[in-house]
């Protein structure tokens, strides 16, 4: 998951000048016109089975997956920062902050459902509807949040609950059959108070299962594939998208 954003740490410029922010995942320039420009950094990480590493094709074929994402998407009319690409790792987006909280969808009971809860729910229990939570972005794993912190702060959480159910239906629908089994958000309030989503969509912050069971997902990093293993994986699954 990522972090809060964090003011940008001092390193050398390049041709954009410094990074206004830099996070976990990206590298953020802001533009006078209320958009920036935003690098992905081709990072994998998993805190609970303690991996960091640095896969450079991995920005490409994440920018690949939230490109046709975003796209489809706006054809729904749910709303996302992304504006248009720029490289085969950037691209163009509304300046929308974001929350130091995510909203996570979970179609399946898997991961922290079963970690963190053990015996609430069977591993693979199919939740009809779809449970949404909220989660604190914080090192080294974010934590749980009750909804009342969050509506203490001014934070709407009944229009990101449908903003972020609203999102799964939609990229349920478009990658069938492949099953998506719960997904991350960062949605912030654009300038007309209603939820944007602000943060990339992408297999780095989703699981997705192929009509086998295969993983197409970051969880193929958390059972130990190599890098050619991943990048040949994403490949793939772009291609299906795409098809």
């Amino acid at each position: 998951m990522a972090l809060p954003e964090q003011p940008a740490a001092p390193g050398p410029d390049d041709v954009r000048g410094a990074p206004d922010i830099v996070g976990r995942s990206k590298r953020l320039w802001r533009r006078d016109d209320g958009t920036c420009e935003i690098e992905i950094i081709p990072s994998l990480r998993s805190f609970t089975y303690d991996r960091d590493e640095l896969i450079p094709a991995t920005a490409k074929l994440r920018l690949d997956f939230y490109q046709a994402a975003a796209a489809r998407l706006a054809e729904r009319g749910i709303r996302t920062v992304f504006r248009e690409r720029l490289s085969d790792s950037s691209y163009l987006a509304d300046f929308v902050p974001g929350p130091p909280f995510e909203v996570i969808v979970k179609n399946l009971a898997t991961g922290s459902t079963t970690v963190k809860y053990p015996g609430l729910f069977a591993e693979g229990h199919r939740f009809e509807p779809p449970v949404v939570k909220f989660d604190f972005r914080v090192d080294p794993e974010d934590q749980p949040i009750g909804e009342d912190y969050l509506k203490a702060l001014g934070v709407d959480t009944d229009a990101y609950r449908r903003t972020a159910l609203a999102c799964n239906e939609a990229l349920r629908d478009w990658l069938a059959p492949l099953d998506l089994w719960d997904f991350c958000l960062v949605i912030g309030d654009g300038p007309d108070g209603q939820p944007v989503i602000n943060s990339e969509i992408s297999p780095d912050c989703m699981r997705l299962r192929d009509p086998q069971g295969r993983p197409l997902d970051k969880d193929l990093f958390r059972q130990g594939a190599s890098a050619h293993e991943i990048v040949a994986a994403w490949t793939d699954l772009v291609r299906r998208i795409s098809g």
